[in-house]
């Protein structure tokens, strides 16, 4: 398949005014410019002069975990009924059937970190996916991508409901400690009982079993946190650990963004498209991707669906940019970025050859509200 005529954006490699992109085999196969396009064939597809770049990419939501207008029977995203569930997984409850899917392609979005919710300090294991398949095993780009960890106000307000621990900021936190400090023990055990056939492993811990990942620095932490203070016990955990971690939301990002930028921390941010509508959200600004961008974090954008529905991850990208985020910045920030922070850069985020043939052409520019997207490719296939 060759995608020509179009502005291309390779995402590691300068703009292309005119192009041609081919895939081959599932994979992005060569990129350049018109000049050196092999001639096309009736089954190629003209971009008429529109943009050709890499399939979008959502590094956090929770697509397929909370069902589009079905109520509590697809509502499956938070086990609010533990505050340490490591073992529960996303690629267990992720309905590929779910509408939000073919919306997520309709709006050029090929692959997604989707899992849990922030009601437990502790959540469960994000998945990433592409957007298209009826069995969700077949999407899945990574299994377990990361543990999701949750500060701030939701998990106060879950089990303070409940009247049940945690109940503060301090819980939370120690929670959290608790539990990575009981996986480096239990990796550690485990370690020896290896070394030495005379010493017995630990009883089996699902818990700990898949925090061990985490504690091991093999699986990253996504820590959920808004407020600048949340923020900063992430940082200090993280540290404290040795995690491989970035932040999701930071939504106070901005008051601190020169401590971020020292501590060398990525920021997934967002939703930029809802009101301020809990107490953590109150210094919420659409500048937050550009001030954090401008202090030297790598930042990604999200879209937190159904926070904000996943087929408006290129508005909320347009939105920062008309807050003063630099349009390259904003376009890697659902494409490039998003996948480096999400831990998936090595199959998609950008036009490289040999990586998956991902790949979206629009009217106009990306960005701009009125383009409109004209195809989609996940896997080399057209789903759009």
């Amino acid at each position: 398949m060759l995608i020509y005529n179009g502005t291309v954006h390779p995402m590691d490699a300068p703009l292309l005014p005119l192009g041609f992109v081919r895939l081959e085999g599932g994979k992005v196969a060569e990129v350049g410019p018109m000049d050196r396009c092999p001639a096309p064939g009736p089954d190629d597809l003209d971009a008429a002069g529109g943009h050709i770049l890499p399939g979008f990419v959502d590094a956090h939501c929770h697509l397929g975990m909370f069902g589009n207008a079905v109520g509590f029977e697809a509502d499956d995203g938070n086990e609010a009924t533990d505050p340490c569930t490591p073992h529960l997984r996303a690629l267990d409850a992720v309905n590929p059937q779910d509408r939000c899917f073919e919306e997520a392609r309709q709006g050029g979005v090929t692959t997604v970190l989707t899992g849990p919710g922030s009601a437990n300090p502790i959540a469960g294991q994000f998945v990433a996916l592409k957007t298209n398949g009826r069995w969700v095993d077949e999407a899945v780009v990574k299994a377990p991508a990361a543990m999701k960890f949750a500060l701030g106000e939701n998990p106060k307000s879950v089990y303070n409901d409940r009247k049940e621990t945690p109940i503060t900021r301090m819980a939370t936190a120690a929670i959290i400690r608790e539990n990575l400090a009981k996986a480096q023990e239990y990796q550690d055990k485990n370690a020896k009982a290896d070394e030495d056939p005379d010493t017995d492993a630990p009883d089996l811990d699902v818990r700990l079993e898949a925090l061990m990942p985490v504690v091991m620095h093999t699986l990253p932490a996504h820590f959920h946190a808004h407020r600048a203070d949340d923020i900063a016990t992430a940082v200090r955990i993280a540290k404290e650990f040795g995690l491989n971690y970035v932040i999701v939301h930071g939504t106070e990002g901005h008051l601190v963004a020169d401590l971020l930028a020292k501590e060398g921390v990525g920021v997934i941010t967002g939703p930029c498209l809802g009101d301020r509508s809990k107490p953590e959200l109150a210094n919420m600004t659409l500048e937050n991707p550009a001030l954090l961008a401008k202090a030297g974090v790598k930042i990604a954008i999200c879209t937190d669906h159904p926070e904000t529905p996943i087929q408006y991850l290129p508005l909320c990208a347009a939105m920062a940019v008309k807050a003063g985020l630099d349009e390259e910045t904003a376009l890697a920030a659902i494409t490039s970025t998003a996948a480096e922070l999400g831990g998936i850069d090595h199959r998609v985020g950008s036009l490289t050859p040999g990586k998956d043939a991902d790949v979206v052409v629009t009217s106009g520019h990306p960005l701009d509200w009125k383009s409109r997207v004209e195809a989609v490719f996940i896997n080399g296939n057209r789903v759009v």
